[in-house]
């Protein structure tokens, strides 16, 4: 602001020039709110770029972790029939209890998925360990044995070894469990129990209701299971355990393949709920990494691709999930058979054209959300 010089300056007492009078102007609030905006718009600018350059690194990292674990499938095409996008898929999910002190390749986490892209739905059907399937033309052992059992078929028999044999032992798994339900099972993924601890314990953990205190120790695999009941966030060697405890050896009540089932149930959807939160979706490259180097899966890349960009955004609501029931009789549990074919149903009505109603509660009161 300026003011005219040739005017003689007006003195304060002491006899000093006086300042220019102060303007009367109102303050430059327009100009803050300009900074504000400035400031917003930079800020929110430099998340876009952060977010953008975190996708390219997260693809960078699934396209790694996709090579390892997509055995001999990578360079396989999708026809577009069979994306998807467009065809519900059928998924066997195996759990492998391979640790190198003790060698062995038992399946003790056996589950079947079913996904439909028009509904936006899934249903999982987890088997426990010890059913006895009771098919025609197998022979009789628990379910968890048989992988290890094609795979030595494979080795001995068919002369194969490695990844062939490993692809020989998940087909035969598949072919026999897609007979078992009745449908059409696209394909197979095994994990091993590192890498399920592992995937945890890069998301920070998971919150779950411990229904009961757990204590079992086998020192010949390391194996040291030490949990009080209630609800609290478990660390992968924790959760490792909180699904695979049967028995104790250190006075804690024991547990049936039901309840194991309850729990794994229940540990992949608080799974699902943390890889959907914010804290998850930032680690998300680290669970990448560590879940491509343990798991082996005949899923194509391209596939792989397709059933995130399909499926990323499901919700824990609109996913199914099956414990089968029965009984058990030393050495086995015989499935019940209404379990079964509710199991049966779920998965085929998952798998037909339209799906399910995302309100639909199944035919089986046995369903658990």
């Amino acid at each position: 602001m300026s003011y005219d010089s040739s005017l003689p300056p007006r003195t304060r007492p002491s006899g000093q020039p006086q300042r220019p009078p102060k303007s009367r102007q109102p303050k430059p609030k327009p100009r803050k709110k300009r900074r504000l905006a400035k400031f917003l718009f930079g800020f929110f600018l430099m998340i876009i770029l952060g977010l953008g350059a975190y996708a390219v690194y997260l693809y960078t990292e699934l396209d790694g972790a996709l090579k390892e674990s997509s055995s001999g499938a990578t360079s396989q095409t999708v026809p577009s029939a069979e994306r998807a996008q467009v065809k519900p898929i059928a998924i066997v999910l195996l759990g492998m209890d391979y640790r190198p002190k003790i060698g062995g390749m038992n399946t003790d986490v056996m589950m079947v998925a079913a996904f439909n892209p028009h509904s936006k739905t899934a249903t999982v059907v987890s088997i426990p360990r010890d059913s006895e399937l009771g098919m025609k033309g197998y022979v009789e052992q628990k379910v968890n044995q048989f992988y290890a059992g094609f795979h030595r078929t494979a080795r001995t028999k068919e002369g194969l070894k490695d990844a062939a044999a490993d692809a020989y032992a998940r087909d035969k798994t598949r072919e026999m469990l897609g007979k078992y339900f009745g449908i059409d099972i696209d394909y197979t993924a095994v994990l091993n129990f590192q890498g399920f601890v592992d995937v945890i314990d890069k998301l920070g953990g998971v919150n779950v209701t411990v229904d009961k205190n757990m204590k079992y120790v086998d020192n010949a695999d390391g194996t040291n299971i030490d949990l009080k009941a209630g609800e609290q966030t478990l660390n992968g060697e924790d959760a490792l355990g909180f699904v695979r405890y049967r028995k104790s050896n250190r006075g804690t009540a024991p547990s049936s393949d039901f309840e194991r089932n309850e729990r794994q149930s229940q540990v992949l959807g608080a799974i699902v709920d943390k890889m959907k939160s914010v804290g998850g979706a930032i680690k998300l490259g680290g669970v990448i990494d560590v879940a491509g180097k343990n798991l082996i899966t005949d899923i194509p890349q391209a596939q792989i691709m397709n059933i995130l960009k399909t499926y990323y955004d499901i919700n824990r609501e609109d996913t199914r999930f099956l414990p089968l029931t029965g009984d058990w009789k030393s050495p086995y549990v015989y499935l019940d058979a209404k379990s079964v074919e509710a199991a049966k149903q779920a998965l085929a009505e998952e798998l037909s054209s339209e799906g399910r109603p995302k309100t639909s509660d199944s035919a089986s009161p046995s369903v658990t959300k």
